[in-house]
């Protein structure tokens, strides 16, 4: 076996948390089960690599099957990377039949016609998800197994799920191949990306959705009122209206239920300035436009967070409320509002 194969096998184990190794060696389905009872699962995980690899020595273990492993530790925690999304668009009515066998043959030969040291590895799981690995390499050098982008690939759907290494200049490359196995002409990002892979699913599968959801008033002790008599009761039950108001608002804008966990959304924004005659400020009436960007360790958390802290009013702006709809449709938002004399519409 080839020492970069080996070397590569041994650091992937190593990245498995130690009572999870033998599972995930499982679900390889490479090394027998004689083989792996052979294996101390409860050694440190240094040795447990390099009995690893001595097994896969004996096998004659390639860049193939270890690129395998690697895929598979990569679907069982794909929040260890950051993930984009794509949808691609389609002229005219094609079929919708979808052949796998087609679909890798054309796209490892549209990515090694372009380059040749570049080695792609596939991996299909029961929910339609097309796993492919690609690593990347030069001219002049062999493919960088340490550097390799992923994509998630669900047939019969316009989406893909792309997370790439630091080669970003590769990525051309990767769209064109991607467009031209799965027959479509166009693809574009949706300005839509987080650690959390299954968040993304299912804002563009449409699992997730913000329709208005049956509010249950929560009920309130009354004995701090009892206990607090100099207190006027009157503010007491505006504040506790306020409340149930701005609760019911959050329901009806963002459902009852945990958001998707989004780290970055990004929109397109035009609006109308308009200013006081006598200031003189803009005579011409042009649109103002301009580019919104989110981001935050849990954006659609932090922004259904707002208005019961106290830092928004309530409602939100739509303007905030509709990106998990707009993020299917690229968060391209074209708004055009009368404002008031002076003031220009601001997320």
């Amino acid at each position: 076996m080839d020492e970069i194969v080996a070397e590569y096998i041994r650091r992937t184990v190593l990245k498995i948390p130690r009572d999870e190794i033998k599972t995930m060696l499982q679900k390889w389905d490479f090394l027998s089960e004689a083989e792996l009872e052979h294996i101390n699962f409860h050694q440190i995980k240094e040795n447990i690599a390099q009995e690893v690899v001595q097994l896969c020595e004996e096998n004659s273990t390639g860049i193939k099957q270890a690129a395998v492993l690697d895929i598979i530790y990569n679907h069982s925690y794909p929040n260890k990377r950051m993930w984009s999304v794509y949808q691609m668009k389609k002229t005219g009515e094609e079929t919708e039949f979808f052949d796998l066998t087609d679909f890798k043959k054309k796209f490892r030969r549209q990515l090694q016609s372009a380059l040749k040291n570049v080695t792609v590895n596939f991996k299909v799981y029961e929910d339609n998800a097309i796993w492919i690995r690609i690593a990347w390499g030069t001219p002049y050098k062999k493919p960088n197994q340490y550097k390799t982008s992923y994509v998630v690939y669900h047939s019969q759907t316009p989406y893909v799920f792309v997370s790439v290494s630091i080669l970003k200049s590769n990525l051309p490359l990767l769209l064109q191949a991607l467009i031209v196995a799965s027959d479509y002409h166009d693809i574009h990002e949706m300005e839509l990306r987080s650690h959390s892979l299954n968040s993304l699913k299912d804002i563009v599968f449409k699992r997730y959705s913000q329709q208005l959801t049956k509010f249950t008033f929560s009920s309130f002790s009354l004995h701090s009122h009892l206990l607090l008599p100099a207190v006027d009761l009157r503010i007491v039950e505006e504040n506790r209206s306020e409340k149930e108001r701005i609760q019911r608002l959050n329901s009806e804008a963002f459902g009852d239920g945990p958001q998707p966990k989004l780290e970055f959304a990004q929109y397109k924004l035009e609006t109308m300035f308009k200013s006081d005659p006598d200031m003189d400020v803009l005579d011409k009436k042009e649109p103002f436009r301009c580019l919104v960007k989110f981001s935050s360790p849990h954006l659609l958390e932090s922004l259904k967070s707002l208005a019961p802290a106290g830092m928004a009013d309530a409602p939100l702006s739509p303007l905030l409320t509709c990106i998990p709809q707009k993020a299917r449709n690229y968060f391209k938002i074209r708004e055009k509002k009368s404002l008031p004399p002076g003031s220009f519409l601001s997320p």
